[in-house]
């Protein structure tokens, strides 16, 4: 069976975080689409998805015209405190098919800020 492009870009990003990643670390897997942005961390060794955050949660999606760079950085935050609670700050960052640009790497910084290593 052959992949399409962005099926194969994510494979191979996907794949080199899974063949180098330790087992004190889990995985921080985000995707968007032209309005929102989602984000889960899993733990890749028993396959379960430990914490997610999305920008379509109830209270994100109350707030009236927020821009899709703020909207991010308002994911990463809530993203962040769930995962202090549960006492996790050590992650590897896939970014799947996205370059390291705009609103990804916005969400990465604000990661950074609150406290998450990677």
């Amino acid at each position: 069976m052959k992949l399409d492009t962005s099926k194969r870009k994510k494979f191979r990003v996907t794949n080199k975080l899974k063949k180098f990643s330790a087992n004190d670390r889990f995985r921080l897997s985000i995707s968007r689409s032209s309005k929102n942005i989602f984000a889960q961390i899993i733990d890749d060794t028993n396959n379960i998805t430990l914490l997610s955050a999305s920008s379509l949660e109830k209270e994100i999606k109350s707030l009236n015209k927020i821009n899709k760079t703020e909207l991010s950085k308002i994911v990463a935050e809530k993203l962040a405190k769930k995962a202090k609670e549960k006492k996790i700050t050590k992650i590897y960052f896939d970014r799947g098919i996205y370059k390291y640009h705009g609103r990804i790497k916005i969400f990465a910084e604000t990661l950074r800020e609150n406290g998450m290593e990677f």
